[in-house]
């Protein structure tokens, strides 16, 4: 909201200085807003001290009790997120999703919450490759600045954000062969050309489907696309690339603006991936693993190469609640696309995803 500061977490409804913001400086020279949330547990154990600090800003945050909490603790694990493409890190429902995502495990899991180049207090302007950037510029920071090793970080981005977290990932794996924790996709979408052709804003006005009976117009119109976030492609490389790939694809049967079939499409390339020859749906669907939830939807795996582990779960309700019929849950994003982030099946993710590395560190 307009009359919110967000350089005061505290009227989102969080603990005082329990999110403490920051400044990450890209390579090209851009500075970008982010907050750092840390768990309740966390805080908890921490808060004479969090409450008691005074004068910490986004320019001295390392001076802060709360990047020590997640600097100088061996079992810390980070949470990096990526939102989608409005607004800023307090966007509607995002602030839910840090409370619910630094709950999954309360004493060990933090978040760092960006605001790409051009969105909210950041500077710049956003592109494709800007905000490619950003992500690799938010990742080091956790890695050089936070001293977080990859096997501690797990990336996680929502519509667009999922464009960047994929993007993210697989430069990494590629150009340095790090591999993170995991990598989350929530309402993921294949490539922009494609998404134009389906999406309906608030799942209620149409792009370039209208178009859809006139293939001419539709490549001619798509040729205007600057930026195309080829997730697809970039996710295939990933798992290409990647030795143990652990990639988990998120979306609700109910999110009228990007489709679930995205997110589909997208689990056939990864798995694809994993194939020198090539796999056809058929061979895919022979091979994979489904369990049927029922009212929670279905939840898929497939497994390569032993260390390669690729999901997909589509729950059938992602916060519709009727939104086509009702104008209030339309102003308030209810199409299944954004509260899905706030369930509990993210947070659940997100926590399997650490539990092999806390069991390592409990052992030794």
């Amino acid at each position: 909201m307009w009359w919110q500061s967000l350089t005061k977490p505290e009227q989102f409804g969080f603990l005082k200085n329990q999110v403490q913001p920051l400044h990450i400086t890209t390579p090209d020279g851009e500075v970008l807003f982010a907050w750092h949330v840390v768990p309740i547990a966390k805080y908890i154990a921490n808060e004479e001290y969090l409450i008691r600090e005074q004068n910490i800003s986004a320019t001295n945050f390392t001076e802060s009790k709360g990047f020590d909490s997640l600097s100088k603790d061996p079992r810390s694990c980070l949470v990096i997120n990526f939102h989608g493409n409005a607004g800023t890190v307090a966007q509607g429902w995002r602030t839910d999703a840090y409370r619910s995502l630094s709950s999954a495990a309360s004493h060990k899991i933090h978040v760092l919450a960006i605001d790409y180049r051009g969105f909210g207090l950041s500077t710049g302007t956003p592109s494709e490759q800007g905000l490619i950037t950003d992500g690799i510029a938010a990742v080091q920071w956790a890695m050089d600045v936070a001293k977080i090793p990859p096997e501690r970080i797990a990336l996680v981005g929502q519509s667009l954000g999922t464009a960047v977290a994929a993007a993210v990932a697989e430069h990494f794996v590629r150009v340095s062969k790090v591999e993170f924790a995991g990598v989350v996709l929530v309402a993921a979408f294949s490539d922009m050309p494609t998404l134009l052709l389906t999406y309906a804003i608030k799942g209620l006005i149409p792009i370039l489907s209208p178009l859809r009976p006139y293939p001419r117009l539709q490549r001619f119109f798509s040729g205007f696309l600057r930026d195309t976030w080829d997730t697809s492609s970039r996710i295939a490389s990933l798992v290409r690339n990647s030795q143990k790939v652990n990639l988990h694809l998120i979306h609700s049967k109910d999110d009228f603006e990007i489709s679930w079939k995205h997110s589909e499409a997208l689990f056939y390339a990864a798995a694809n991936a994993t194939s020198t020859v090539g796999l056809t749906i058929k061979q895919m669907e022979a091979v994979k693993l489904r369990q049927d939830l029922n009212e929670g939807g279905s939840f898929e795996t497939w497994n390569a190469d032993g260390m390669k582990r690729i999901t997909k779960q589509i729950v059938r309700y992602g916060g519709r609640f009727n939104a086509r019929y009702d104008f209030n849950a339309f102003l308030i994003g209810e199409t299944g696309h954004n509260r899905i982030t706030t369930y509990p099946c993210i947070a659940r993710t997100v926590q399997h995803i650490f539990e092999p590395l806390q069991s390592r560190l409990a052992m030794g």
